[in-house]
């Protein structure tokens, strides 16, 4: 937990948000108007359990309307509160309008352990805090769309995604209500993987920019370069996966609810997955050092560190003895505002959750259109596209044929040449274009604003003015 001194986690949006707005000349009025929340409603029902009924609180918060629907996840957790869903809310906000996502900002959360419930339970749960919101339109396409968060997945949505169909039984679009939901319901390729997997296409941009690697201390490309990673939740495990496979980086650590494990030459991600999976934890794993003090672990010698599961992680308790030179926040406010500046002075590098964890919102957003447009993506033209292709290909089989030994193509060129792109290579383009667009951004402003000194700035420098942009638009 982090020191009773430290702002709550709202405040310390609030204090990131204020140090950006400071170098920005807003028109009077503008600035308090795009830092508040609209409105959190707050829900307390009963559901029969066990016998007797069991009241259950939860909330939902629509940060800023400048963009309609509203966009934000439903977590599941005993932690959530007012403040906290409020505090996410704002994040999503700046967040869409960084990534450029035509939503505004929500965010939701019921009071409750999922793992004190078993399926049938949760179920009805679910879907009486779903009717709750949904009569009061905070659940609807075109006004408040929710996602999976922290306790919530695939299965959540389909429930909710049900039960907004039970209530409006004519509404053609009604599977865009929720995002998130499984492919048989209405989701889309490559969703679950999409905010680990923008997790490394952050990275890859950052080290496209060799001004940017420096600034870190760090130098080269991302292979080689040992990783933490904190909580191997969706995020975190996707994230580390990728990394390790296709970037050629060593997870030296892994930090989980019951301790950490740690090896210099890197951890296999899968197998400790897999292990997670079947034990409910890291302790007894067999090819690593385990520790039970898994905060530690967060202060060991890395090049990048990644908190991927819950806020205020790095703490002004802790942050002086984080030694990693470049932290990518996978989680959503993993580290604190005090935090931040004691990091800042040593001259760590944050790339900020506002950026980083966006590859969840983005492919959201490309669901949410595919449920709009009620067809897959990559339907009317793969085919066409491999026929194009067609083309080459024999023309470059006929000069094969009349060139003999003296030419040939690479072998497997023409599998890979030949086919289309399928709907989970057409979300992935999307999300690798989506980041790096947004990275550009802010990397701009970093490196050509004197007053600006860290990537968080600057992305909520880019945010702000977009969302500026949008009430300038609408006559505010």
């Amino acid at each position: 937990m982090a020191p009773k001194n430290e702002p709550t986690f709202r405040q310390s949006v609030d204090m990131m948000f204020n140090r950006a707005v400071a170098l920005m000349d807003l028109p009077p009025g503008l600035e308090e108007k795009i830092r508040v929340c609209n409105a959190t409603y707050t829900v307390r029902f009963g559901v029969r359990l066990r016998g007797k009924i069991e009241t259950f609180t939860g909330y939902r918060s629509v940060h800023s309307e400048h963009m309609e629907p509203v966009k934000g996840g439903i977590r599941f957790a005993l932690s959530v509160n007012q403040d906290e869903v409020e505090a996410l809310a704002a994040l999503m906000t700046y967040k869409c309008a960084l990534v450029e996502a035509p939503f505004g900002g929500s965010k939701g959360g019921l009071c409750i352990n999922p793992r004190d419930y078993d399926e049938e339970e949760l179920e009805r749960i679910t879907r009486r805090f779903s009717y709750e919101l949904i009569k009061r339109d905070l659940i609807n396409p075109a006004q408040n769309v929710p996602a999976p968060d922290m306790g919530t997945g695939e299965r959540e949505m389909a429930w909710m995604a049900d039960q907004y169909k039970r209530m409006n039984t004519t509404d053609i679009n009604g599977a865009a209500c929720v995002t998130g939901k499984p492919i048989n319901a209405g989701g889309i390729q490559g969703r679950v993987e999409a905010t680990g997997r923008g997790v490394q296409f952050a990275l890859r941009e950052f080290f496209r920019h060799p001004e940017a690697v420096k600034a870190a201390g760090l130098e080269g490309k991302l292979d080689g370069k040992r990783v933490i990673v904190q909580g191997l939740g969706n995020v975190g495990f996707h994230a580390a996966m990728f990394l390790q496979k296709e970037d050629g980086c060593k997870i030296t650590g892994i930090i989980e609810h019951d301790g950490a494990l740690f090896a210099e030459n890197g951890l296999d991600v899968e197998a400790v997955r897999a292990w997670i999976v079947k034990h409910g934890g890291v302790s007894g794993y067999p090819d690593a050092r385990h520790t039970s003090e898994g905060a530690k672990v967060l202060e060991e010698d890395c090049d990048i560190l990644i908190p991927a599961a819950m806020e205020g992680v790095i703490n002004l308790e802790n942050a002086a003895r984080v030694k990693a030179p470049l932290i990518i926040e996978a989680a959503n406010g993993p580290v604190t505002a005090g935090a931040d500046e004691i990091l800042r002075e040593k001259g760590c590098v944050i790339i900020p959750d506002m950026y980083a964890n966006a590859g969840g919102v983005t492919v959201s957003y490309f669901e949410w259109v595919k449920n709009l447009s009620h067809i897959r993506f990559g339907r009317m033209q793969r085919r066409q596209e491999e026929a194009r292709h067609q083309l080459i290909i024999d023309e470059l089989e006929r000069l094969d044929r009349h060139l003999g030994d003296a030419w040939s193509m690479t072998p497997h060129f023409k599998e890979k040449y030949l086919r289309g792109a399928d709907e989970l290579e057409l979300v992935r383009s999307g999300l690798d274009d989506t980041m790096r667009i947004a990275y550009q951004s802010m990397h701009e402003v970093w490196q050509e604003r004197e007053n600006v000194t860290d990537l968080r700035t600057a992305a909520y420098l880019c945010s702000i003015q977009k969302v500026a942009a949008s009430y300038k638009a609408k006559g505010l």
